[in-house]
């Protein structure tokens, strides 16, 4: 019988992952898959997931979110399940409350949104990546379908890690599209900082970060400065390469992403 009392805890641990991996996959299956397919270029896949509810003649934000290293593949699924973002996703209830589309493509493995090393201290903006270069000829098919209703003046660019390299370098390459950006433990090219100045900008980074360092963070926020920008900037004491947690918690941060609005 002790035996027995003993193996509780482990089974309710069991039952306990199971519940959480079901209620995820459940939450998958609400977005929407879908891929584009290129002459001479890998497909790229992606999900897409819409407000639930949306009123005839509305028009609505569109948060597009670039995944880390982890959520690379060819599943159409791990690009959600990567760091957490479907569920945090969920819990700032950015479909609901919020009343936002979402658009979460995937990387193929072995490739980058960005092709530069993630353990340099700085890089020039190097030609367009075949992955970033598709992301955003299928955020434009999403954004122009009018069943869609997206506000073109709400569009959003969040990322992390291998994804705030994104995330820096969407809005770089299209200044003037998004609305505003997070852009998670990543870097871009300070010296198209410029570009940007005029962008709402909250950069986030853990200053124990050995995997991206902090700098790369510190070296944007600090050239936007001296181009006449005004970026926000959140470094995390003691944390290391996983800063997106505290976006994730960030109420604060869910609030101010969508109360910006591209004039």
């Amino acid at each position: 019988m002790n035996r027995i009392f003993c193996l509780y805890p482990f089974i309710a641990c069991f039952l306990s992952i199971q519940f959480n991996i079901q209620a995820r996959d459940n939450l998958i299956e609400t977005y929407k898959t879908q891929s584009l397919k290129t002459e001479n270029k890998r497909p790229f896949h992606y999900r897409t997931s819409s407000p639930d509810k949306m009123d005839p003649g509305k028009r609505y934000p569109l948060l597009v979110f670039f995944h880390g290293a982890g959520g690379r593949g060819e599943d159409n699924q791990r690009q959600l399940v990567d760091a957490g973002g479907i569920e945090a996703f969920e819990d700032q209830e950015v479909r609901t409350k919020r009343k936002s589309h979402i658009f979460a493509g995937q990387v193929p493995k072995g490739e980058r949104w960005v092709n530069t090393g993630w353990n340099l201290l700085g890089h020039s903006m190097p030609k367009i990546s075949d992955s970033m270069e598709m992301a955003l000829e299928a955020v434009d098919t999403y954004i122009q379908n009018p069943q869609n209703q997206v506000d073109l003046k709400r569009i959003y660019a969040m990322g992390l890690s291998m994804g705030g390299y994104g995330t820096w370098d969407a809005i770089q390459r299209r200044p003037n599209f998004f609305a505003a950006a997070v852009p998670i433990c990543g870097g871009g090219d300070k010296k198209l900082a410029k570009k940007i100045a005029h962008l709402p900008i909250w950069a986030w980074h853990g200053d124990n970060d050995t995997v991206i360092k902090p700098i790369r963070s510190r070296d944007m926020i600090q050239a936007i400065r001296k181009a006449g920008g005004s970026p926000k900037y959140t470094e995390i004491k003691d944390r290391g390469h996983n800063s997106w947690v505290d976006v994730w918690n960030s109420n604060e941060l869910w609030d101010w992403l969508y109360s910006q609005s591209r004039k």
